[in-house]
């Protein structure tokens, strides 16, 4: 497929609450587009099995070690920005101020912003972020048919809180083109109508954000 957009993409973002399809589309669109994928190591972390039994106790530690890793991954990329390669990512550094605000008292927000603040300053931009939003039973669907065993704990009322979350995050987004996609409608992985009308949307989207609606 022809790039039709005025210059060269070389990053894509895709972002989204957990079980939204984030990895399946960055391995589509990887192989497809030829470029390099780049994924969070989330089940490094050694304290989110204890953060999804106790989210209050854990927040703090596990936010900082999430915020901390990609940093040093979006390091890594922009190392790499002045290349003739595509990378496409599963998450943007941005929305780790999305799960700062829903799990973090006060004063650890705070603090947790001050280094977000610190660290954000010469991170690469996306030159676009595909926002995958569903509905949170459709999430829970999704996460109970994984099996992932430190996921069993979350519950419907926390999934709910995080798609809200994100819903006012890159609903209200503005720094750089945003292609929604609710993938409770679009089913990209099995449906290559679908796809093939996503992969468009990227290569055609000029600027500002569009709502990618199934045909």
């Amino acid at each position: 497929m022809e790039r039709v957009m005025e210059k060269p993409l070389k990053l894509i973002a895709v972002d989204g609450p957990i079980g939204s399809g984030k990895t399946t589309l960055v391995k589509m669109l990887a192989e497809d587009f030829r470029g390099n994928a780049v994924f969070e190591p989330v089940q490094n972390n050694p304290f989110l099995p204890e953060f999804y039994k106790d989210r209050k106790r854990n927040a703090f530690k596990t936010q900082v070690y999430f915020l901390l890793n990609r940093y040093q991954q979006q390091c890594e990329i922009k190392k790499h920005e002045n290349s003739d390669s595509l990378v496409i990512c599963d998450y943007t550094f941005l929305k780790d101020a999305i799960f700062a605000e829903i799990n973090l008292s006060d004063d650890e927000r705070k603090l947790y912003q001050t280094i977000f603040n610190l660290l954000k300053a010469n991170l690469p931009t996306p030159d676009i972020v595909i926002y995958l939003r569903a509905d949170s039973k459709v999430l829970s669907q999704r996460i109970k048919k994984r099996g992932i065993d430190y996921e069993r704990s979350i519950n419907e009322a926390y999934l709910s809180a995080l798609t809200d979350a994100y819903d006012s995050f890159f609903l209200n987004y503005k720094e750089t083109p945003l292609l929604v996609v609710d993938t409770s409608s679009v089913n990209y992985p099995d449906n290559p109508e679908d796809y093939e009308n996503l992969k468009r949307e990227i290569l055609n989207h000029r600027g500002g954000t569009v709502h990618l609606i199934a045909r």
